[in-house]
């Protein structure tokens, strides 16, 4: 009997994923957050079966040297329940772009060196040129500021291409970081596609600097774990169809990795030797800046802040498209909305009160159970969501003693 009630509850989500026994749950962040809880937050923890929420929360002390130390506090998390990570993955994209670049060791070869991409099989699509950049001409590090500032989808898409999919993943798997699978462009394609990278060129003042051939993955994918999310779903073609959508073969990337990722980057000498990744200390200066940056700080590329405000890609403490981040809070971080998941890993400055932490979480909001019908509960209870527990950590964080206090002023630099 206990059995047939799982099953039931499992296909009332609309997943066959079975409950691990490898959720991790800390009591004192789950009373701490229930405690302080507004009316809708508690609503939403009373219902984890509902909101499929994750949070992660990670206390940073400093020592006398100012190097820091990380405790890391869980609530809910089980890296095997799986949620979309939806644009979450263009942080490891981004970063293993770098890495490669750096590996290729070509003379004249940077991130910043033009790069135009051809095509060589079905649904690919060339780039000879970027009006948003002030060259006029795309290159790793535009993309790479265009992932971060807006979370722009072609730009990944050219990482991805650049990268390759063979690479990708198994660069992350040798880094210690196996449950990843990154196997997908945003922009319809099937997996055999998904599987073939473009010829790309890198020139300098006209001048071939760099070739790469067309690429095809041959990496394997263990998609033996059924994912079926929903009651039902709009295909391609706009059309209504009564059944889950198959994620099986879908980008998966836990949270706990993905709040790794974004450890390794911000103070890779805190995670294992394994898990860093091949970074030059220009790498780390550029991507600090642009995971930080916020829209209206860019020149190139130039955005309408009132399409892409301050929180557009900011999901913890403020209010989306209402509220100004004042200059000595920064936050760098990756964020990530699709198919009513929405996620945030964070690195969180207040350089004023002397404040740092870590916070990452993931909200499922699809009341309906429909996917791709663009009614989910993102303003409504998934943002409002994010914004809660950071201003729970926050002013949690500001009446927290500490033994040394962190000397931050390197995180006031002018953007």
């Amino acid at each position: 009997m206990r059995i047939s009630r799982l099953l039931v509850l499992c296909l009332l989500l609309g997943t066959t994923t079975s409950v691990s026994a490898q959720q991790k749950n800390d009591p004192w962040l789950k009373r701490m957050l229930r405690r302080q809880a507004s009316p809708l937050l508690k609503d939403v923890l009373n219902k984890p079966d509902t909101y499929q929420y994750q949070i992660i929360y990670t206390r940073i002390n400093r020592d006398k040297n100012n190097q820091p130390h990380f405790k890391h506090s869980y609530y809910n998390v089980d890296r095997n329940r799986y949620y979309n990570p939806a644009s979450t993955v263009k942080l490891p994209t981004a970063i293993l772009a770098l890495e490669k670049l750096n590996e290729l060791k070509v003379n004249n070869l940077d991130k910043y060196t033009p790069m135009l991409t051809d095509s060589a099989f079905s649904k690919q699509t060339k780039v000879a040129a970027d009006s948003t950049s002030k060259n006029g001409l795309p290159s790793i590090a535009h993309y790479i500021k265009k992932v971060f500032l807006v979370s722009d989808n072609d730009a990944y898409n050219r990482l991805y291409e650049f990268v390759g999919q063979q690479t990708l993943n198994e660069k992350l798997w040798q880094k210690g970081y196996k449950d990843v699978r990154i196997t997908r462009r945003f922009t319809p394609m099937t997996p055999e596609e998904n599987r073939h990278t473009n010829p790309i060129r890198f020139l300098q003042e006209g001048k071939l600097v760099y070739a790469q051939p067309a690429a095809y993955s041959k990496a394997t994918f263990d998609f033996s774990k059924k994912i079926l999310i929903g009651k039902g779903h709009y295909n391609w073609d706009e059309k209504l169809i009564n059944e889950p959508i198959d994620f099986t073969t879908h980008n998966n990337l836990p949270l706990e990795d993905l709040q790794q990722m974004v450890q390794a980057v911000m103070f890779p000498e805190s995670v294992p030797a394994q898990k860093r990744f091949n970074l030059t200390q220009q790498d780390y200066t550029f991507l600090h800046e642009y995971m930080s940056k916020l829209p209206y700080q860019s020149d190139y590329p130039k955005y309408d802040t009132t399409e892409f405000f301050d929180s557009y890609t900011k999901f913890f403490l403020y209010k989306s498209g209402k509220s100004k981040i004042p200059d000595y809070m920064r936050i760098y971080n990756k964020t990530g909305w699709a198919y009513g998941f929405l996620t945030d890993a964070s690195y969180i400055v207040d350089t004023k009160n002397n404040v740092e932490f870590m916070l990452s979480a993931v909200i499922y909001v699809n009341s309906d159970g429909i996917l791709n019908d663009n009614k989910y509960e993102y303003d409504e209870t998934g943002l409002p969501f994010f914004k809660e527990i950071g201003e729970i950590i926050y002013n949690y964080e500001l009446k927290r003693n500490k033994k040394y206090k962190p000397q931050l002023s390197k995180y006031n630099a002018k953007l």
